[in-house]
């Protein structure tokens, strides 16, 4: 076939080398996210954070543990889980939303766009360098109290430590999403900035005080608002946190049977994990479609 029609040989030749030019740019463009990480102020400060919340649940947790006559780790797993929830996000959108407009502002796209890279692998390498530097910190402090909870004999929760590892893992990939897409949209840092914390603002709102009012004020049946909280990425991880060490989500109260009918226990765990994966893939895609259709420079 190659003989017959060259035409078919040279598209070949050229899907071939553009794959390959793809994955170098991917590569390069994923250690430079690494490296110029590991030089600024914000990342020390990210893994600090939760490093010094690890080691404090664990001088606290485990003691209360055992006095009130819980074994192994659960009770630190769950604290350590709800606060990632309220820190990670922030710290997440924060510091993604200057990748794309800081570059932006400081004319340094000029200078990336003149090298010899694909612009696909470039993206995707700012993202999923900025994804690995964001989950790096939070699965090493819970590495580091399987760690000392092995060394002190107690035992360790290892389906829940990968559970919610997994669940962690999903939200902060849809807050890498969704910051690249406010990044590609906005010209400002500042502008950035103030979208990233709006959004987290409402978001963790949104958890109680915005659904709880709708359902008082205009009598929304109970399932609709249900509905409404499982397009919330931070609910959605609350919830199927919860639901580990209560599978009944006794402490839902009467929410709990809204969620059993919309979506059964099974289903939404599988919720649980492929929404914000599928809510962070569609906000980076639109971001690099907006990229790729907009004025660069």
């Amino acid at each position: 076939m190659l003989a017959i029609n060259p035409a078919y040989a040279d598209e070949a030749m050229t899907r071939d080398g553009a794959a390959a030019r793809g994955w170098l740019s991917f590569r390069a463009t994923f250690r430079l996210e690494i490296a110029e990480a590991l030089r600024s102020r914000w990342f020390a400060a990210y893994a600090a954070t939760f490093f010094a919340l690890t080691g404090l649940l664990l001088v606290f947790g485990l003691t209360e543990s055992r006095v009130l006559g819980f074994t192994g780790l659960s009770r630190t797993l769950v604290t350590y889980t709800q606060l990632a929830m309220a820190i990670a996000p922030v710290f997440v959108l924060i510091s993604t939303v200057r990748a794309l407009a800081g570059d932006r502002e400081a004319g340094v796209f000029e200078y990336v766009l003149a090298l010899p890279l694909s612009l696909a692998g470039w993206y995707a390498g700012r993202v999923f360098g900025r994804f690995a530097l964001a989950i790096a910190p939070v699965a090493g402090a819970l590495v580091a109290a399987l760690v000392y909870g092995g060394i002190r004999g107690v035992a360790i929760p290892w389906r829940e430590f990968l559970f919610d590892m997994g669940l962690l893992a999903s939200l902060i990939f849809a807050f890498i999403g969704v910051g690249f897409l406010v990044s590609t949209l906005t010209r400002k840092v500042d502008t950035a900035q103030t979208f990233a914390f709006l959004i987290w603002l409402a978001l963790l709102l949104g958890l109680d005080l915005v659904l709880l009012g709708a359902l008082i004020r205009n009598h929304a049946p109970l399932e609709t608002v249900v509905a409404a909280a499982m397009l919330n990425p931070l609910q959605v991880f609350r919830v199927a946190s919860m639901m580990l060490f209560d599978p009944q989500l006794v402490l839902l109260g009467p929410t709990a049977y809204a969620i059993f009918d919309i979506f059964g226990r099974e289903l939404f765990l599988v919720w649980a994990f492929l929404y914000p994966i599928a809510l962070g893939a569609l906000s980076a895609g639109l971001g690099y479609w907006a990229l790729s259709r907009s004025d660069l420079p």
